[in-house]
């Protein structure tokens, strides 16, 4: 668990019975991530400040910036004094999709839509996905048997949202952990692009409800199948239908929902 993740706070405990005391809880840490592409600012996220390169990759694939990640040239971030600036270079020729999308902004937003002008924008089409076989019904229970143990920084704080990349077998093979659900799976999808890992039959895990957002990420970063803890919304499951994206939900370890 990074340091920079968490901070220790006092609190007064005050019980039902009257009783309480001073206690110190370990509390996970918000901070402002400000995104700039050679040097124009394009986003302020609120995120963990950790894995911050794997998220600048999973942001730009989601932003439709970049396919892979050699088409990122360099990350720095810059420790300012209310946040972090993460400054990402692209290649001249990424540029004008850099200026194509600041166009649809009109303010900054952490899951890309509050700033877009137009529907057609915030509802763009989809990639097809090829969603393959299925993942038996045990893979996806063990590896919701096995997550809660991944997520050092859920554990410590209470406070965070896990995305896992699962197996075909339902092993778990690599986590990313942030107070935010989108950026924990932008995080995850990074650190898959930087690492040239694939999904190769697995699914994605997600400890958080099924937001269109969600599954538009899932869809570019060519997942075949995206399991999630919680409900989704309406308009989720029908933009997972239209990427061909098999979509489990309210997954517990008792019961889940594959959608139709």
């Amino acid at each position: 668990m990074d340091g920079a993740a968490v901070r220790r706070q006092p609190f007064h405990r005050i019980a039902r019975d009257g009783t309480g005391g001073e206690i110190e809880r370990v509390l996970a840490d918000e901070t402002p991530i400000a995104i700039e592409y050679n040097g124009l600012g394009y986003a302020v996220l609120m995120a963990s400040a950790a894995d911050l390169e794997d998220l600048a990759h999973g942001f730009s694939r989601a932003e439709r910036l970049i396919e892979a990640a050699a088409q990122i040239v360099e990350v720095e971030a810059h420790q300012a004094e209310r946040g972090v600036i993460l400054r990402i270079t692209l290649p001249p020729d990424r540029i004008d999709r850099v200026a194509d999308r600041v166009r649809h902004r009109v303010s900054e937003s952490s899951c890309g839509l509050c700033g877009i002008e137009n529907l057609e924008q915030a509802l763009r089409p989809l990639p097809r996905v090829e969603a393959g076989e299925a993942p038996a019904d045990a893979a996806v229970f063990a590896a919701l048997d096995a997550l809660e143990a991944l997520q050092p920084l859920n554990a410590a704080t209470g406070a965070a949202h896990a995305a896992a990349l699962c197996g075909r077998d339902g092993a778990i093979r690599l986590v990313r952990e942030d107070v935010g659900r989108h950026n924990a799976f932008d995080k995850l999808n990074g650190a898959m692009l930087r690492a040239g890992l694939g999904w190769d039959g697995g699914f994605a895990l997600l400890s958080s409800r099924c937001s269109y957002e969600l599954v538009e990420k899932a869809a570019l970063a060519g997942c075949p199948t995206l399991v999630t803890v919680s409900a989704p919304t309406a308009l989720a499951v029908d933009r997972a239908r239209e990427a061909g994206l098999r979509l489990i939900a309210l997954a517990r370890r008792d019961a889940m929902l594959l959608a139709r």
